[in-house]
């Protein structure tokens, strides 16, 4: 039985499908167009398979929207179908999402790793609603990490004081 990471040659993918690709510190997001390849937006330091290099996305402002083979984009890296807010939203037809994603080739667009990343492309392309499920999780993170009440050792030590003072503690 293969794995739900299934290699390239055995995994079920029809146009229109979003492809999700395990990078090490973030996953990269194509549309599949059919025949192997796959459209994505890629900041212009973005090699083959990712890399060392794009890690430095972040530093770049515009990126390149490119038709290349599935598994040029995926290289070495583990990667599924993942339509991802197919539950939330109604995708577009196959036929209409690689129309959609076929007439943006080769543009230039704005590019801002919280905003305007390859996933909100992708899932432009697939519903009309760029979303970034890694972003809004990074940020539930950090704000949740701001919300979360920062214990003081003192304090609680006080506050056991006065509590056992009154005879509600023990």
């Amino acid at each position: 039985m293969l794995s739900p990471l299934k290699n390239l040659f055995y995994y079920d993918k029809e146009p229109g499908d979003l492809i999700e690709i395990f990078r090490i510190a973030y996953q990269h997001w194509a549309v599949y167009v059919g025949d192997g390849y796959v459209i994505h937006l890629a900041p212009t330091t973005e090699q083959a398979g990712g890399g060392p290099a794009m890690l430095m996305s972040v530093a770049y402002n515009t990126a390149l929207v490119r038709k290349e083979k599935l598994q040029d984009v995926v290289g070495t890296d583990k990667w599924n179908v993942n339509n991802i807010l197919d539950e939330r939203y109604e995708p577009f037809s196959p036929e209409e999402i690689v129309e959609r994603a076929e007439s943006m080739l080769d543009q230039e667009l704005p590019y801002r790793v919280a905003q305007k990343n390859c996933e909100h492309f992708a899932t432009n392309m697939r519903y009309g609603m760029p979303e970034s499920r890694q972003v809004q999780r990074a940020v539930d993170a950090v704000l949740g990490n701001m919300m979360m009440p920062r214990r003081n050792p003192v304090a609680d030590l006080f506050v056991d004081m006065l509590q056992i003072a009154r005879g509600n503690k023990r």
